[in-house]
């Protein structure tokens, strides 16, 4: 049986594919399962935990019970380092309604604040681990342990790549330190290591060594390549261990990079408002607004998936205020809000918001206890975040947490249904878009989401 079979029957490889004999050409895009609204995506992952109470989700009964016990009719709860017994803290941050359509949100976004009748807020949100690393790949890849396909791995595994030039998955990390839960938030898992995300360097050389070492002319470089795929292909043309396919597949888009991505990636001829746009011309705007620009302008050249992190290593370099939540979050938002407001900006007005689905939050919320006596702990149990463009109905707000901010208690949204969401608007069936893998046909939202249907 020829390989490509064999990885169709194995569920290594999307039926279409197989049917097609396309087993060297992984990436090449692929119709998606009805009209998609989006054709790609840019997620936003704040990481360490926005607080909610500070953000997107008010609580006037917080701030009037500051300094009480939780009331029993609260329930009992379990966090990482506080309890129920913690005394409540409430939110300093000033709330008004924005935009035409009165959505809410904190004086943390003042720039935001000009995009929010493009924005649908899902204050409902729940998750399942009140540990970084646990829920950092609950978000990305659907589980709390590590191992399983990223979603933009799904992504790109249901629609193949918008472009041959350049990487279908990208991702950008913070400088500021490594992310906690390292590289399966953005691995394949058990799909094709293919479909893995590329990580871009901070700065202005996000890759190394585009341009050919010195003597090795393009003429090369490709006789080079076609002698390996010869080797790799020798005997039978269909056996190409999937490691190896990969490996040869890099390789030949590192070759077709070194005439595209430079350009791609050289934020330099964009025009100074645009650069002002972003917050580049700020010191404290400038790093974060560079990727944000260059997540622009890697979906308007057809990437399919990009991922930026906002935050990284330590604690306090991240959302994660267990310490001070107005120090933490006053400068973690004066570092990410100029940027997405400009990247959303900069999207619309070269129509390319309709096409580009945008994501932000992190892997959960704050607590409305206190930690110590200014900083918050994880919560999982209600959280907000936040989709734009690709689809979404802008100016909504689906949702609530308790009258604390504690647990999501009106039309709860599981990860789970974002992730149905977010397959839905790329025009892709979360039960269609599955894989074998041990015996069992794995799919992005396991047990199945339910699609947000409020913000469509």
């Amino acid at each position: 049986m020829a390989a490509a079979s064999l990885l169709a029957r194995d569920g290594l490889l999307p039926k279409a594919m197989a049917e097609e004999g396309r087993l060297n050409d992984p990436l090449g895009a692929r119709a998606p399962h009805f009209e998609p609204r989006a054709t790609s995506v840019i997620f936003l992952f704040l990481t360490g935990g926005p607080s909610q109470m500070e953000t997107f989700d008010p609580k006037p009964m917080l701030n009037r019970l500051h300094g009480q016990r939780t009331p029993e009719s609260f329930g009992k709860v379990t966090f990482q380092q506080t309890s129920d017994e913690s005394l409540l803290l409430g939110s300093k941050r000033t709330f008004r309604p924005c935009g035409e359509s009165g959505l809410v949100m904190s004086d943390l976004f003042p720039h935001l604040a000009t995009c929010a009748d493009d924005l649908a807020v899902i204050r409902s949100c729940h998750a399942d681990s009140i540990t970084h690393a646990p829920a950092m790949y609950q978000m990305n890849t659907g589980r709390e342990l590590m191992g399983h396909p990223s979603l933009g791995s799904w992504a790109v595994y249901g629609l193949g790549n918008g472009t041959e030039n350049l990487p279908a998955f990208v991702v950008m990390l913070d400088p500021a330190g490594p992310l906690t839960g390292g590289p399966p938030c953005w691995g394949s898992g058990y799909l094709p290591p293919v479909y893995q995300g590329m990580p871009f360097r901070s700065g202005e050389t996000p890759l190394l060594n585009l341009r050919p070492s010195g003597g090795r002319s393009r003429d090369r470089q490709r006789a080079a390549l076609d002698l390996l795929r010869d080797l790799n292909h020798a005997g039978d043309r269909d056996a190409v261990d999937p490691v190896l396919g990969a490996r040869l597949a890099s390789y030949e888009l590192a070759f077709r990079m070194q005439s595209h991505a430079v350009e791609a990636v050289d934020v330099g001829g964009e025009t100074e408002e645009t650069k002002s746009l972003y917050g580049l011309d700020r010191p404290e705007t400038e790093e974060f607004g560079r990727r944000c620009l260059l997540a622009r302008r890697l979906v308007e050249r057809g990437v399919r998936f990009v991922q930026l992190y906002h935050g990284g290593g330590p604690g306090n370099m991240t959302w994660d205020a267990h310490g001070d939540i107005e120090e933490n979050h006053q400068r973690m938002a004066g570092e990410a809000d100029k940027p997405i407001a400009g990247l959303l900006t900069d999207l619309k007005r070269r129509g390319l918001l309709d096409s580009t689905l945008v994501v932000c939050g992190g892997e959960f919320g704050r607590t409305p206890m206190s930690q110590g006596s200014t900083g918050r702990d994880h919560n999982p149990f209600g959280f907000s975040m936040w989709l734009a463009g690709g689809g979404v109905k802008g100016g909504v707000m689906v949702g609530a947490t308790d009258e604390i901010g504690l647990r999501a208690v009106e039309s709860p949204k599981h990860v789970r249904d974002l992730h149905a969401t977010i397959l839905h608007l790329l025009g892709l069936d979360q039960f269609a878009l599955t894989v074998i893998h041990d015996g069992r046909e794995e799919k992005l939202t396991d047990t199945g989401g339910q699609v947000i249907s409020e913000i469509l």
